[in-house]
């Protein structure tokens, strides 16, 4: 079965899309990131975590819809896959809104998260049925509705003889942690903080530019101790598991709190922020353990050193494994769709809380419905497709 993924990430570079043959095996066939266009990721940071005219979001939903879509056919044109050879869609969307601890609201306890991205114009635009809103049926199960991509993590990494660490440098830094000879309950995995959100915020404030490429402005500044222990004080980095993070604790505020900093004394304390809290909480897991990296971040040549240096073990990535670094959510989703279409629970509850297992996501069908078969794709407890 031919699956497409996309998704947006909390730093908003763009539009990563990932189209995967899915059988005995995940096989990517194309992937790519496609930058927003600098006046829309204005737009969309405009209206996340903060307030917002019900017809802005109302028109980005849709807008990026749109995007979404272009994103795959530009996708499929660039790499020669025809589109007709995809037979399903999962798309995440953009992520405007999340929380997925709940609070007291008129009465009720209200755990809610918002992403945007219209999947039937995904559907419509590419005549193939698209699967979304992904998250809000664990947390109707009361789990936090993140994270998500454990399962890959636990299809790809599961081994007899080694505990996995499967790490993604993201916007938000978080793990899954998959024990050898692990069962699916045995999972645990949950967000460890900021990375590249506060790390790219920071080089677009000071630097003007949209990251700090290699890390080579953090590598010429000071970590900045006493802020660095502030920082570290946020009794978040203490909880145990279940627990996600967003723009909401790391997002625009947060950044004031480098204000007395230079640009290059900023991002070495941010730097060492994610990997202090990265490695703290991977070393609460004893052990001989693989980190496996991917995400943005590691592009990051001097935050993976730090990290190698504080773990005191190398940092492998998942390219080793077959899977590109930049696409790992992406074929996650792809994957959590063709879970849907089957009908399978794709959550784990010993991850985000949920009282129980739930199918994930909602399926927009273009008319006329293209056919799509998902015999072959079977999926047990063991993590065996």
């Amino acid at each position: 079965m031919r699956v497409a993924g996309l998704i947006s990430g909390t730093s908003l570079d763009g539009i990563d899309v990932a189209i995967v043959d899915l059988d005995e095996a995940i096989k990517p066939v194309a992937c790519a990131t496609i930058p927003y266009p600098e006046a829309v990721r204005r737009e969309i940071f405009s209206v996340t975590d903060t307030v917002a005219h019900t017809g802005t979001v109302s028109r980005l939903n849709v807008l990026l819809g749109e995007l979404f879509a272009q994103a795959l056919i530009d996708t499929c044109n660039s790499s020669k896959v025809p589109l007709d050879s995809i037979q399903l869609i999962g798309s995440h969307g953009q992520t405007i809104f999340h929380e997925g601890q709940p609070r007291p609201y008129f009465g009720f306890s209200v755990a809610s998260t918002f992403q945007i991205g219209e999947a039937n114009i995904i559907a419509e635009r590419t005549g193939i049925p698209t699967v979304s809103d992904f998250r809000r049926a664990d947390m109707a199960a009361g789990g936090q509705g993140a994270p998500l991509v454990p399962l890959l993590d636990f299809r790809l990494f599961c081994d007899p003889q080694r505990m996995r660490v499967a790490l993604n440098l993201g916007g938000i830094a978080n793990i899954t942690v998959i024990p050898a000879r692990a069962k699916l309950e045995d999972v645990l995995a949950f967000d460890t903080g900021p990375s590249n959100m506060v790390l790219d915020n920071l080089a677009r404030q000071r630097l003007r530019q949209p990251c700090d490429t290699n890390g080579s402005e953090a590598r010429k500044g000071a970590v900045n101790i006493s802020l660095l222990d502030e920082l570290l004080a946020d009794p978040y980095f203490k909880l145990t598991g279940p627990k996600s993070a967003g723009r909401e604790q790391y997002g625009e505020d947060f950044l004031t709190r480098f204000s007395e900093l230079s640009a290059q004394d900023a991002l070495a304390t941010a730097t060492e922020l994610t990997v202090r809290t990265v490695a703290g909480a991977i070393h609460r897991f004893s052990g001989d353990k693989d980190v496996i990296a991917a995400g943005g971040g590691v592009h990051n040549i001097y935050l993976l050193e730090r990290l190698a240096a504080e773990l005191g073990q190398p940092v492998l990535t998942t390219a080793s494994w077959g899977i590109p670094i930049d696409a790992k959510e992406a074929i996650a989703f792809a994957y959590l769709a063709a879970l849907n279409v089957n009908r399978s629970a794709s959550n784990i509850p010993s991850v985000t809380g949920a009282h129980n297992a739930v199918v994930l996501g909602k399926l927009a069908n273009p008319f006329p419905n293209k056919r799509f078969s998902t015999q072959r794709f079977v999926v047990s407890h063991k993590g065996t497709v």
